[in-house]
């Protein structure tokens, strides 16, 4: 049996750790060796047993075995560059070394702690660290610390020299007013200038799509070339564009591929906290969460911030439903909590305004929100207790729109929106692809002569213009149908004539 030896960058070792010598022992003793210090001792050998710790002592940090993977949690400036290049990110929030680090304050992480237990109930100081996604070294000397203060006590002992804690009177008192005044008790908040700095290393202006990535963003779409240069230069703006055009052609589906030519995944926080005020960010409404790959084990694990969530690069669209309260920041459902509006949950993505003109809300109250954000890169908003922030308008505004964009907005607006892009109709060899692609998909055989009788039939002698939404309508309607008659779906002229004259009905 071969010997295997457990080997670790010395450049993650804290400074001054007996690491190299937890590590020799481990190796000794997977390969069969007795260490001196292991061997059996006579009686007179032995060191005097010691006394049962009592309640009140306060635990130890951690064991042997998990000082050994905090230890190898807290990689060095060169890891963790070496973990932004093996998971090809552009940016990667490192895991907090000290409270200093997180930015946050001993008595902010008290209060989130107590309020927590009020919530919860009784819990093990690592079950609390993992709540609150902060490393369970910089949770446990702040659980002493309430402890002490007599707002905790222990309930009984837990795994890895821990202990099960529970509220005293004291601290559910404590807790109880802490809630009346921020009911916020989640993962613990970042600071505004951490969630700035964020944006500025993961900004769309530092991303430049070529045309291969574009061909990738759109490959699940028939798009024409000359539509993807015209489309190429806007991406890479990183600014506002206009696509309009008749509907049923694609600009929403155009709009939302468009995220993709940006790469893949960036990092937004749980939530941010400013004067006291808790701000959510991340909304699984909006964002998908994309959670890195697990490794073979803990000591290989890619140390980073918890409190952040990876997720996929956001395309976010409102519609018709978008309202003016939507754009700022509106109150959440506690006391002093907030969330974010939907141009900051869209940082680093893209923000879609569908539809645009038909909004609840006048296109000169919308643009004159807008207009300042667009060319400064940065927006003001207001709290909910009154403070006016300053926070990045760092995303790729689409309009998407049936109108004439000159119809909707003026000269001085149209200046601040470079690109405008009209989405025209398929020509007939594309509308003919389109019937090829879409076929495959529903389950449905390619016939030729029967899309010859389809154009001749209800397009051409009735001038009716092509639409690139038509094929995939029709051949539902085709499916659906032969679903009903319990045959199988086929391309057939009886078929066509059934799905055009319902299709078309008031069209």
């Amino acid at each position: 049996m071969s010997q295997k030896t457990l080997s670790v960058d010395k450049s993650m070792a804290p400074a001054g750790s007996d690491l190299e010598s937890l590590l020799d022992r481990i190796n000794r003793l997977a390969n069969g060796e007795i260490p001196e210090e292991d061997q059996p001792q006579t009686e007179s050998q032995a060191p005097a047993r010691p006394k049962q710790i009592e309640t009140e002592h306060r635990p130890s940090v951690v064991s042997t075995d998990a000082a050994v993977i905090s230890a190898l949690h807290a990689p060095s400036k060169v890891q963790r560059e070496k973990d932004k290049k093996v998971l090809d990110e552009p940016w990667l929030p490192a895991e907090p070394q000290s409270l200093e680090e997180a930015k946050i304050s001993e008595g902010q992480l008290e209060h989130l702690i107590l309020k927590f237990f009020g919530a919860v109930g009784d819990l093990s100081g690592h079950e609390i660290a993992e709540h609150l996604s902060l490393p369970f070294r910089l949770v446990e000397p702040v659980l002493a610390g309430l402890k002490q203060a007599q707002m905790v006590a222990f309930r009984g002992a837990a795994a890895m020299n821990d202990y099960v804690y529970q509220l005293t009177d004291k601290g559910r008192e404590s807790a109880k007013k802490l809630t009346e005044y921020c009911s916020y008790f989640g993962a613990a908040p970042i600071s505004l200038k951490s969630y700035i700095e964020s944006v500025a290393e993961q900004t769309l202006t530092k991303m430049h799509p070529t045309e291969g990535d574009l061909d990738r963003a759109f490959s699940d779409l028939l798009i024409n070339k000359r539509m993807l240069r015209r489309l190429g230069p806007a991406v890479n703006s990183g600014r506002g564009l206009f696509l309009f055009g008749a509907p049923g052609n694609g600009k929403t589906s155009i709009a939302e591929r468009v995220t993709k030519a940006f790469g893949d995944t960036i990092w937004v926080p749980n939530a941010i906290a400013i004067d006291g005020e808790i701000m959510r960010v991340f909304d699984p409404g909006l964002h998908e969460e994309v959670p890195l790959e697990k490794t073979a084990g803990p000591m290989h694990d890619v140390a980073v911030d918890k409190r952040w969530i990876r997720i996929r690069r956001p395309t976010i669209v409102a519609g018709g439903e978008l309202t003016m309260d939507a754009l700022e920041v509106s109150a959440g459902t506690g006391t002093n909590v907030s969330e974010a509006p939907l141009q900051l949950k869209s940082n680093c993505g893209t923000l879609v305004i569908d539809d645009f003109g038909r909004q609840r809300m006048t296109t000169d109250e919308l643009l004159n929100r807008w207009i300042v954000p667009l060319e400064k890169r940065y927006d003001f908003l207001r709290l909910v207790n009154g403070k006016k922030i300053q926070v990045p308008f760092d995303q790729l505004i689409i309009f998407s729109t049936n109108l004439e964009p000159r119809d909707l907005v003026d000269d001085a607006f149209l200046r601040r929106i470079p690109y405008k892009i009209e989405v025209v109709d398929p020509s007939e060899e594309e509308f003919r692809e389109l019937f090829k692609i879409m076929a495959k998909i529903v389950g449905m055989e390619y016939n030729a002569e029967s899309i010859d009788y389809l154009v001749e039939t209800h397009y051409k002698s009735v001038n009716r213009p092509f639409r690139c939404c038509q094929p995939r309508d029709l051949l539902l309607q085709i499916r659906n149908y032969c679903h009903y008659l319990d045959v199988p779906p086929q391309m057939c002229h009886e078929y066509f004539d059934y799905a055009a004259e319902n299709y078309f009905a008031v069209m």
